[in-house]
């Protein structure tokens, strides 16, 4: 008898595990996908993995909507590199992925539990959204998981990987998670299709245009990486959570280098041209400061103005942000300032320090900025500055000009220690653009303007546009020597290590959306 109930466990286990059945496992594979359980599989340690509601059923009374195990979704526990997580991946050989109301409470259900544990949620899109024949129910699902996600962030790392389908409201619950990964010519998202948008805009665009890995990692930000295939992508996971605690309880783990805390690079000043206005990749700055070089960059082609990601200093985890030369002369504008405020808000609420390089003109200029808020979203980056807790260290390379050097990180919006180089020009306006103001009249009635100006220009630069003054107010802490801008800034992180900072009890800010 018992031998009997085994063998049919057995039996449906193995049903369980097929899916929607072996013709709908070949079709997902001849497009060049795995299934919902390979992939947990990739994911995961190996045998880790448990999974729940194993061997739910949909409960509508519609025949036409076949029963199948799962409903939809795998849905469970397992560790990554011995850490605990709780994953959940849409199932496309069962009814095409999509939820429906028995596929939402398991979603639900394991986001809860990561919650209650306190460990990363991690989630593998490949849907066709919401189940047409449950209507409602299908949408209330989806309020479900919005919730959850919202009840979840800034309490544990929330990671979404489209790999897949991802349309309508569906794509909401990927945009409210903390970091999300596209694979290259399988992973979409989009609010309307293609379709709707041939018939309501007369546009013809296609699915990978209209909302492909690339589209979304250049022109909307929704991406923050793309991975060129599944295993390329789940690499990536795998890298991202080794840098994040498990919850907003915990630090980072500080993980054992072989890289000399005490290592200086003599050569680093030479990396930054003696023309202040010649470009430069600030990421050679980067990886010879950080632990063996070895820089996480996130949002690497969005916003290229301004470099942020995960590196480990000392073998603490840390948050860089840095101005990137390469791109508009390293200028803030609408993207990287959205961009910057989001990564530095995940950074305060993991309690992750915020190392900030810094070399900017200032904002940029013209109408397109100005007609499209750049003083609205300009304003998230202070504000996200000021509302951070961590410790936040800051250090001046080159340029900080005007609103720009406040907003990177500059004392007033309480950054901790602000290091400068020799190198550092801290003013109000750039050297040619404070002169044209400052000694219009003489340059007008000048024989050799241009010769003027250039005589004025370094005047005021050798003058003016220092870090010295800043030092003699207190709003740099120390000019340092390049060359140590790795120990100084090591030094910096132990000692602020223990830090405490309490802000006015309220509700939440108002950050200018």
């Amino acid at each position: 008898m018992h031998e009997e109930k085994t063998k049919r466990l057995a039996a449906i286990k193995k049903t369980a595990e097929n899916g929607g059945g072996p013709e709908r496992v070949e079709a997902q594979h001849s497009k060049g996908k795995l299934t919902a359980r390979e992939r947990i599989a990739l994911l995961l340690d190996e045998g880790t993995f448990v999974e729940l509601d194993k061997y739910v059923m949909h409960k509508s009374d519609d025949p036409s909507i076949q029963k199948f195990f799962g409903d939809g979704s795998v849905t469970g526990f397992g560790t990554i590199a011995g850490r605990q997580v709780f994953v959940f991946s849409y199932d496309f050989t069962v009814l095409g992925g999509s939820l429906g109301e028995m596929t939402g409470k398991k979603i639900a259900k394991a986001m809860d539990h990561a919650l209650k544990v306190g460990c990363p949620i991690i989630g593998i899109i490949d849907s066709g959204g919401a189940r047409i024949q449950e209507g409602v129910a299908s949408l209330d699902a989806y309020g479900d998981i919005f919730f959850r996600n919202t009840m979840a962030s800034g309490v544990i790392p929330q990671i979404t990987a489209s790999i897949g389908p991802c349309a309508g409201g569906a794509v909401y619950s990927p945009a409210m998670t903390d970091f999300v990964i596209m694979v290259e010519n399988i992973g979409q998202m989009f609010v309307t299709g293609p379709e709707v948008v041939k018939e309501v805009l007369s546009q013809e665009v296609s699915f990978e245009e209209l909302g492909g890995a690339r589209a979304h990692a250049t022109k909307s930000g929704v991406a923050h990486f793309v991975a060129k295939n599944e295993y390329e992508c789940f690499d990536k996971i795998k890298k991202l959570v080794s840098f994040l605690p498990q919850n907003n309880a915990e630090e980072p783990a500080i993980i054992e280098t072989s890289d000399d805390p005490n290592r200086i690079d003599t050569n680093l000043v030479n990396i930054l041209p003696e023309n202040p206005y010649q470009q430069y990749d600030m990421k050679d700055i980067i990886k010879s400061i950080v632990d063996n070089g070895d820089f996480f960059e996130i949002h690497e082609l969005f916003a290229e103005n301004i470099i942020v990601g995960f590196a480990r200093m000392a073998g603490r985890t840390v948050g860089i942000v840095a101005n990137q030369p390469m791109y508009l002369a390293g200028a803030l504008d609408i993207n990287s300032s959205n961009k910057t405020a989001r990564f530095i808000r995940f950074c305060d609420s993991f309690n992750i320090p915020i190392v900030t390089l810094v070399d900017t003109p200032g904002y940029l200029p013209g109408t397109d900025q100005e007609h499209n808020g750049i003083i609205r979203h300009g304003s998230k980056l202070l504000f996200a500055y000021c509302e951070a807790t961590v410790p936040k260290i800051t250090c001046i390379i080159g340029k900080a000009y005007g609103g720009a050097y406040i907003a990177m990180g500059s004392k007033n919006l309480r950054a901790d220690i602000n290091y400068a180089w020799p190198t550092a020009e801290i003013a109000v306006l750039g050297p040619e653009a404070a002169i044209t103001i400052i000694h219009r009249r003489d340059l007008k009635s000048s024989a050799d303007a241009a010769a003027k100006k250039k005589q004025l220009a370094k005047e005021y630069r050798d003058k003016f546009a220092n870090p010295y003054i800043a030092a003699e107010k207190g709003t740099i802490d120390l000019v340092i020597d390049p060359a140590e801008t790795r120990p100084m800034i090591i030094r910096a992180l132990e000692a602020l290590a223990n830090k405490k900072e309490s802000r006015p009890w309220k509700k939440h800010g108002n950050i200018n959306l």
